[in-house]
């Protein structure tokens, strides 16, 4: 990712081309506005930093909010004040990012590139990102940075869509791949959102890209306890879910490999408000995390939130102490 569901995808990868959701007026200010985020909270104790006072976005989801709480201990264990703000979605945290209202968001590169892309090229905008990394990562600098948006280096972590089935579909019918899938033949049913039908990354780019035979999709939305079961009593053939899943295995599903790339490249990286945040320091203690994050990592600690019922704080404290990021 857990929230796997159509709200985590709609803070991620569907929101890419999603509606928007309109910015309420109440946005704090960094640094001690009297004024609060929408669906605002502090996630953990903020930091008596010296360095000033520095808010991380969320968008509220297991692996954004992990992200998030891992981002501000670092930049409190760095001298800031820093504590966690969040919000709904990408269409409200965005905008607040830009206007300086929060300082920090932990992003997906491609996801963010195909945002600004639709918000400054129209909804029909020629895509920029892809499955290369660093294209994607040079596209969405050139369009963050007239927005005073700073990005920073992206990691190997990275959370994808993804396609899963069960164990005893892939192994009756020996697949591995998307494109096992596709030879087979075999008719699929799809549990996913309601915008699997339009996405180039579901519906239409299974079947062109792979020859999926999919007669219908089923809108459980993406990654749920809901689709996923579907999945498991055989309601469904496939599921779309994200490769940080972590409850797979409860409901006894494999991912099958994207190995014709369909989805882009959408590893995690911390974009920050330049004025604010862009300076050196910021950028020296999260690029700590971005150098030994690996997406097992992330899987992990989604699945000790999701399954163990671990508190995000604890969990990103536990990660970053069992790493040596922190000092103190």
């Amino acid at each position: 990712m857990t929230d796997t569901s159509l709200g985590r995808r709609a803070a991620r990868a569907l929101l890419a081309a999603g509606g928007a959701v309109a910015l309420t007026a109440g946005l704090a200010g960094c640094g001690g506005g009297s004024s609060s985020l929408e669906e605002s909270g502090s996630g953990g104790e903020s930091g008596a930093g010296d360095k000033g006072s520095l808010v991380v976005g969320s968008a509220g989801f297991t692996e954004s909010t992990l992200m998030a709480e891992l981002y501000a201990q670092l930049l409190q264990d760095a001298g800031y004040d820093a504590s966690v703000k969040t919000l709904k979605n990408r269409e409200l945290y965005e905008p607040a990012l830009e206007k300086g209202r929060i300082d920090v968001v932990p992003e997906y590169a491609a996801t963010l590139a195909e945002f600004l892309n639709g918000k400054k090229n129209g909804p029909d905008a020629a895509p920029v990102a892809s499955a290369d990394k660093d294209s994607t990562v040079e596209a969405l600098k050139k369009l963050a940075e007239p927005r005073g948006l700073k990005v920073l280096p992206a990691g190997e972590a990275v959370d994808q869509n993804a396609f899963a089935v069960t164990e005893e579909f892939a192994a009756e019918h020996d697949l591995e791949t998307l494109s096992d899938l596709g030879a087979s033949g075999e008719k699929i049913e799809l549990a996913a959102g309601d915008e699997c039908d339009t996405r180039p990354f579901c519906r239409p780019g299974l079947e062109k890209t792979y020859g999926i035979d999919i007669t219908g999709v089923d809108p459980k939305g993406v990654g749920t306890t809901q689709a996923k079961q579907a999945v498991a009593d055989g309601t469904d053939q496939m599921v779309l879910t994200t490769t940080t899943d972590a409850t797979l295995e409860d409901f006894g599903l494999v991912l099958l490999d994207d190995d014709k790339n369909l989805q882009n490249a959408d590893n995690v990286l911390p974009v920050v408000n330049a004025k604010d945040a862009g300076g050196k320091a910021v950028e020296a203690a999260l690029g700590k995390l971005t150098k030994v994050l690996t997406t097992e990592d992330l899987i992990e600690l989604n699945r000790q939130v999701d399954a163990d019922r671990l508190k995000p704080a604890d969990v990103a404290e536990e990660y970053l102490r069992s790493k040596g990021l922190l000092e103190k």
